[in-house]
């Protein structure tokens, strides 16, 4: 079982991400913004981590730069999973640091196969 990390300020999306992740028999562990994202990756060290980008106080782009700088946290995957559909953004999401990029709304299966495949090391 592995432990994810759901970060959105959206209660709607977080719960529908938390039931597929439950489903999948991890833990879902949650964070309403970037701030809270980037202390919660610090101090639960997930596995995985699913990072909405708009979002109030720190949004996921810059949650994202500061999770993978961080040394203690920079080994924890991190898919962005965003409304944000420009080539421009999953670019930039990228380098942030992110290994995989989702836009909304997505389909669970593709969700499922993306968390599958980075817990599996890919």
């Amino acid at each position: 079982m592995a432990r994810i990390l759901i970060v959105d300020d959206s209660p709607s999306q977080l719960m529908g991400m938390k039931r597929i992740v439950e489903k999948l028999g991890h833990e879902a562990l949650t964070a309403e913004d970037g701030a809270a994202g980037v202390e919660a990756a610090k101090a639960q060290k997930p596995d995985l981590i699913l990072m909405d980008v708009v979002m109030p106080n720190l949004n996921g782009f810059q949650a994202t730069r500061a999770i993978s700088k961080e040394a203690t946290t920079a080994h924890i995957p991190i898919v962005l999973v965003t409304t944000k559909d420009q080539e421009t953004d999953k670019v930039w999401g990228m380098r942030q640091g992110a290994k995989a990029y989702i836009t909304k709304p997505f389909n669970e299966n593709q969700l499922i196969e993306v968390i599958q495949g980075l817990l599996a090391g890919g």
